[in-house]
């Protein structure tokens, strides 16, 4: 875990949802699943925002080890191009793709997948079948991703080696009883799950603001997740 300064490069306003390209460290990117907290001399956010990654790359015209990454939706309505961050991290247990996975289910329950781009990129490249199932509008999508309706989720299930889910807190008993329809949508092979809430310590003060509950009890998504095994629900 490191801390150090970034700037938002860029905003991205893409399907309806607002980006930012961030110019921090190489260091200080998160991998899949993983998170920043990000402040600012603001008053406007008095709490750190928690960001997640979807690309990462070299910034033009900087020298090494300055990169950039694209943080998706939500961003601050406050932050613009210039504005400059405080970042620590990166923070929390994120995805673990096996290897030997070769079909690949990347399942966004609501909002945007964007959070789950990195691991679609790392999917690709040790030559996975990578199918995205979601309801928005996916103009974007590299063009060897299938991309299936949350209504074809029993099929993709049964169909994956590996499964990936992106939930916001609220929606998980949604999405575990559309999982356990009829029995139909029993997960078969590895799979975890991403829970987006709000982090605002980073899992140094454990405030319990982040708090889910597991089959082994209650757990702080900030420093035990925010990616957690399928099975511990």
């Amino acid at each position: 875990m490191y801390t150090g300064k970034g700037q938002v490069f860029e905003l991205i306003l893409e399907d309806g949802f607002r980006h930012a390209r961030i110019s921090c460290a190489g260091k200080l990117i998160p991998s899949p699943g993983q998170y920043l907290l990000a402040g600012t001399a603001s008053q406007s956010n008095p709490l750190p925002v928690s960001l997640f990654s979807t690309e990462s790359a070299p910034e033009s015209g900087n020298m090494p080890p300055l990169r950039y990454f694209i943080a998706p939706a939500p961003i601050p309505e406050n932050w613009t191009p210039g504005t400059e961050l405080t970042l620590r991290g990166p923070l929390g247990h994120g995805f673990v793709l096996p290897p030997s996975a070769r079909k690949v289910a990347l399942i966004a329950s609501d909002n945007s997948p964007a959070r789950l781009q990195g691991l679609m990129r790392n999917a690709l490249k040790q030559g996975a079948a990578v199918v995205l199932v979601c309801d928005s509008n996916e103009s974007h999508t590299p063009d060897e991703v299938e991309v299936q309706p949350l209504s074809a989720l029993g099929e993709i299930v049964a169909w994956a080696d590996y499964i990936a889910f992106d939930v916001a807190r609220e929606k998980l008993l949604e999405l575990k009883e559309m999982m356990g329809k009829q029995n139909q949508m029993s997960v078969k092979g590895d799979a975890q799950i991403l829970i987006r809430t709000s982090m605002p310590c980073g899992g140094v003060a454990e405030c319990g603001v982040c708090a889910v509950t597991l089959t082994s009890g209650w757990k702080m998504t900030c420093k035990d997740g925010p990616v957690f095994d399928w099975g511990e629900f």
